[in-house]
């Protein structure tokens, strides 16, 4: 069964790219997209992913806000942050908001695969 996937970010072209890039993965799915988190919350409650890729900085509602109301509503989806930033602080704000995981967009494909599959349980590569 693949791991089923929501793209949040509020970048057209990058989300194409992801979308392209992860449906490229046997083991995973795209199954929506959005570019804010009021979107998320609302097409997570549709669609049910395993798991929510979600920027952080988005226009609406931030990925953090959405991420902890994702996360209270739906304790069992997994939440990855998509980043440009890094650093403690930062991480454990992310946790508190219910994260399974961050990946930092410059990270490597590998990385945010192994995430993605870490995150819905599922460590094969």
């Amino acid at each position: 069964m693949k791991i089923r996937i929501l793209i949040v970010d509020d970048h057209k072209t990058f989300r194409d790219g992801l979308r392209t890039l992860i449906n490229r993965q046997t083991d995973m799915e795209v199954v929506g997209e959005a570019e804010n988190g009021q979107m998320a919350i609302t097409l997570a409650r549709e669609l049910r992913p395993d798991v929510v890729l979600m920027d952080v900085q988005m226009p609406v509602l931030d990925g953090m806000a959405a991420a902890r109301r994702i996360h209270s509503e739906m304790p069992g989806m997994k939440i990855v942050a998509l980043t440009a930033l890094s650093g403690n602080s930062f991480s454990s704000g992310m946790m508190r908001a219910g994260i399974a995981g961050y990946i930092v967009k410059g990270d490597s494909l590998e990385e945010l695969y192994k995430t993605i599959r870490e995150a819905a349980g599922s460590d094969k590569s």
